[in-house]
């Protein structure tokens, strides 16, 4: 093979490459330009700030989640489908322990029982090894049986206004939750980006073998994105039952789901390896825009799952392609 053959070929790949990078770069921000765009054509109270702020304040639970799924995602742990069940396991809890121990001891235990579920999972997934998928099915199913056993499957009702206040103030101007959104996000950017742990958690999905071969600890990291995804989803959960001052084992129908959708759709890798938490939360910020331009035309809300079932099947499909073109 001659040399102009070899640079003719490298040349190619390297086109395709940098043309694959560019696209995966590219591709978000301008999805969120033309949701916006095609809001503010559509309808007059897209672009208004009541209705941005309450963009912000729906899309912050689920985000909290998104945060830690991130880390599952990125770490080749695939994904945690016991959510529903830790976001329930946080609400109810929140509620139901208020008369006996107090609001913040409830809070706390509240948080600890969904992130001792995130360490089962994460113990089944990093130590034992079995599917991700397997395994948080199976621990959901046990944690949401315990969760409806413990209030006989009834509604729970929070018995503290003031806690319920102080989720539904603002600061600044700006909704409590959107604040502590905020906050999560900003330290799992740090985690993720800046600490020697996200680096270990990229080379864990990346190359799993070649890792442990480099003494990272791969177990530990992938049980660690379980354990942090409880307690993100604990959280989630206090927050929705505090909001809500009430709370039943199907709350947290669905986030699993709306979040996954979010992380995909921000371009992190389903393959692990590769991702970041902006780009998640620029997945979120656009699933938002457009859950909220379908719901100010009156879309109905199967349809919605549709469009947004649709719109994960295509970024699932863009990154297999990608990585395809890649190799």
């Amino acid at each position: 093979m001659s040399a102009d053959t070899q640079d003719a070929r490298a040349g190619d790949r390297f086109g395709a490459e940098g043309l694959g990078r560019m696209a995966k770069q590219l591709a978000l921000p301008a999805m969120i330009l033309a949701a916006l765009v095609a809001g503010t054509a559509i309808s007059p109270v897209f672009l208004t700030a009541g209705n941005l702020l309450n963009v912000a304040t729906s899309m912050s639970i689920t985000g909290i989640v998104v945060v830690a799924m991130t880390f599952v995602l990125v770490s080749g742990g695939l994904a945690d489908l016991s959510v529903p069940a830790t976001i329930a396991t946080g609400a109810i809890l929140s509620l139901a322990l208020q008369p006996i121990v107090g609001v913040p001891l409830a809070v706390i235990l509240a948080i600890a029982a969904a992130t001792a579920a995130g360490c089962v999972n994460g113990v089944l997934v990093g130590y034992v090894r079995v599917n991700p998928i397997i395994a948080t099915l199976g621990t959901g199913a046990i944690i949401l049986g315990l969760a409806q056993w413990s209030v006989g499957g009834v509604i729970v009702y929070g018995t503290d206004p003031v806690s319920a206040d102080f989720v539904k103030s603002s600061l600044a101007g700006i909704p409590m939750v959107v604040v502590l959104f905020a906050g999560f996000a900003l330290l799992g950017h740090v985690l993720m980006s800046h600490s020697v742990w996200g680096r270990w958690t990229l080379a864990t999905g990346g190359n799993y073998a070649a890792a442990r071969a480099s003494a990272v600890p791969v177990r530990l990291v992938k049980a660690g994105a379980f354990a942090l995804t409880g307690l993100a989803s604990g959280v989630s959960g206090v927050l929705l039952g505090l909001t809500l001052q009430a709370a039943r084992p199907e709350i947290g129908a669905g986030y699993e789901f709306a979040s996954i959708t979010a992380v995909v759709v921000g371009g992190i890798s389903i393959a692990g390896g590769f991702g970041s938490v902006p780009r998640a939360i620029g997945g979120l910020v656009f699933v938002a825009l457009l859950t909220n331009l379908m719901v100010l035309l009156g879309v109905r809300t199967p349809v919605q799952g549709l469009a947004l079932g649709a719109l994960m099947s295509v970024a699932v499909a863009a990154d297999v392609l990608l990585r395809g073109r890649a190799r």
